[in-house]
């Protein structure tokens, strides 16, 4: 749930404003870009420039040394399994790379069926996801060893915890609908074929860390260094599918802010081959740093639901917790790849501007509110346990004591190439939002955001009112 949860606040209620009608105008930060040149304007400072060029050495280097290890992982595997028979990598790989190509095969699906049924999906997602997950449980419960019945309680609490949050967050779903209908409403040319190249890169590299850890697996018996180099191996997926997603995010976020702000249509091939040439220092390091921040602020937001006013020693430091959190928050979030693709700026610079102008405008409770980011959560986690159950059930069937580690790393697989297919669609409306704070009179919009900012007052207003009534 606290990943879910974007919409716990401590902060008493505010009355949005609405910003006032007035000419059109870009913030000062702002450099407009023409819509076919491939070089854009340096606005990184000295040490946005250093931080970007050590991360991309950084991940271009932890690649290689991967690549390096799984190689040699997997031939010392096979060449130890020949003569030990410790591992059976007819009864383990199978399994792993069918949900590869599940994931694969269901993550393309799903973002067509967002993208031609944008306004079902939403209120679909938050309910399919906790069956799915629920079904998952059951099916690690039913393996009867202590590790799985472990991650099968956990999953089932997980299911309970959505299914309360889809009840939470129903008066919601409306707008999250509608915001997300009108920002993929025209997707970018050749979205599809860029989403379609971006899962088959995601789904072979997964195939091929399958095969480090298989051969991780293969001498465990050994060495004990093979449970950290598989720890190692995960490390390296979580970066790089994180890195490919947010490529995506920052490529197609370009294209539809430069048609939301200005009305032009950009080359989305001219827009990745920016991305991977300059931007690939700012997408490492913020598919580091945002991941970290947002599993930080819903444990910091966790601790305030649950601690509430108690003076207890575990809850003490709450609002230390919100305060740090809320620092992170400016500076590393995912609206600020807006920033990045357009404006060629740091990742730490371009969330800073970002939030600040989302505070500044009044769209930060907006932006808080939003359920895109659990949508997309829950569509991977809802993908991840399709991709588990395939697996594991398999397992079950051919090697029980197989089954509970594969269906684990099933589960990382599917989630992290659903997250890949539709990072396009959450691209979208960031883009949608980040366009609209730098210029709200524009024609460019219709009404979804004002009714919205409305609607918020309203129930503030209401809120206030009841609570001075009451005391």
């Amino acid at each position: 749930m606290a990943m879910l949860n974007n919409s716990d606040t401590t902060t008493p209620p505010q009355i949005i404003q609405i910003p006032p009608q007035a000419p059109q105008q870009r913030l000062p930060f702002t450099v407009p870009i023409k819509a076919q040149v491939s070089s854009f304007p340096n606005t990184t400072t000295v040490a946005g420039q250093t931080a970007r060029r050590v991360f991309k050495i950084l991940f271009y280097l932890h690649l290689f040394l991967v690549a390096a290890l799984v190689t040699l992982l997997t031939i010392y595997g096979l060449v130890s399994d020949s003569h030990t028979h410790h591992f059976h990598p007819k009864k383990w790989y199978p399994q792993l790379l069918a949900s590869a190509a599940c994931a694969g095969i269901v993550g393309f699906t799903w973002q067509w069926i967002t993208a031609r049924h944008s306004t079902r999906v939403v209120r679909l997602v938050f309910w399919l996801s906790p069956l799915l997950i629920c079904a998952m449980g059951i099916m690690f419960v039913c393996i009867g060893t202590a590790v799985s019945l472990a991650v099968g309680v956990i999953a089932l609490v997980c299911a309970l915890v959505q299914s309360l949050y889809f009840c939470w967050v129903n008066p919601r779903f409306e707008y999250a609908t509608r915001i997300l209908s009108v920002s993929i409403a025209f997707p970018p040319n050749r979205t599809q074929g860029l989403t379609l190249y971006s899962i088959l890169i995601g789904t072979l590299y997964c195939c091929f860390l399958v095969a480090g850890i298989g051969g991780g697996r293969a001498i465990e018996n050994r060495t004990k260094l093979a449970a950290f180099f598989i720890f190692l191996i995960l490390l390296s997926l979580g970066w790089t599918m994180q890195f490919l997603k947010n490529a995506m995010y920052v490529t197609i976020s370009r294209v539809k802010y430069m048609n939301f702000a200005g009305g032009v249509d950009m080359d989305t091939r001219v827009a990745f081959c920016d991305t991977i040439k300059h931007l690939t220092g700012s997408v490492s390091m913020g598919s580091i740093l945002v991941p970290v921040i947002v599993l930080f602020r819903g444990f910091a937001r966790t601790t305030s639901l649950v601690g509430g006013d108690t003076d207890e020693f575990m809850f003490s430091c709450v609002s230390c917790y919100m305060g740090v959190a809320s620092f992170l928050v400016v500076r590393g979030n995912r609206w600020g790849f807006v920033h990045v693709g357009v404006y060629n700026k740091g990742f730490v610079q371009a969330s800073t501007d970002t939030w600040e102008m989302f505070i500044r405008v009044g769209l930060e409770q907006l932006i808080d509110l939003d359920l895109t980011g659990a949508f997309c959560f829950l569509s991977g986690v809802g993908t991840g346990a399709i991709c588990s159950l395939v697996s594991g059930i398999w397992s079950i069937v051919m090697h029980k004591s197989y089954a509970t580690e594969v269906s684990i790393y099933a589960f990382l697989i599917g989630y992290f190439i659903c997250r890949l297919a539709i990072a396009w669609v959450q691209a979208c409306v960031s883009a949608y939002y980040v366009a609209y704070a730098e210029n709200p009179q524009s024609t460019q919009f219709d009404s979804t955001i004002p009714v919205r900012l409305e609607q918020l007052n309203r129930s503030q207003a209401l809120q206030i009112f009841r609570g001075n009534n009451l005391s």
